[in-house]
């Protein structure tokens, strides 16, 4: 199963610090230049990251903020995660069960009635009272 998120690094990188996040951890990762987005005139990369490198997505987050503190002085001011699958979906097991099948009739339309409701009790304090 894959996860995806995205981290914002406080600056643009170079491509030797690309391959170094790469070979840190950000194997799975697409950079690209952004602006951050408090403030359009700061230049950022931003690491768009889809793996399946990690059993769980907190390992893979955690492996992208381990690459980036292999860079001096680099940050990650923003993260975004969007929402995951659930986890994997495990494949149906049939299983056939030996039984016998209950024909329809008369009894079978018995137990199918609705239970009566009982009526609610009458509130003593709202019986009018003979003055």
């Amino acid at each position: 199963m894959g996860y995806k998120f995205t981290l914002i690094l406080n600056r643009e990188i170079t491509d030797d610090e690309a391959a170094t996040l790469r070979e840190a951890g950000c194997a799975d990762a697409v950079f690209g230049s952004d602006t951050l987005p408090t403030n359009a005139s700061i230049p950022v990369t931003k690491v768009d990251v889809d793996t399946t490198a990690f059993p769980t997505l907190a390992e893979a987050i955690q492996a992208g903020l381990d690459a980036a503190m292999k860079v001096p002085d680099l940050s990650v001011p923003g993260l975004s995660v969007p929402a995951q699958p659930a986890g994997p979906v495990a494949e149906e097991s049939v299983t056939v069960l030996e039984g016998v099948v209950v024909p329809e009739g008369p009894a079978a339309k018995k137990s199918a009635k609705k239970p009566r409701s009982k009526k609610p009790a009458e509130d003593a304090s709202a019986v009018p009272s003979n003055a």
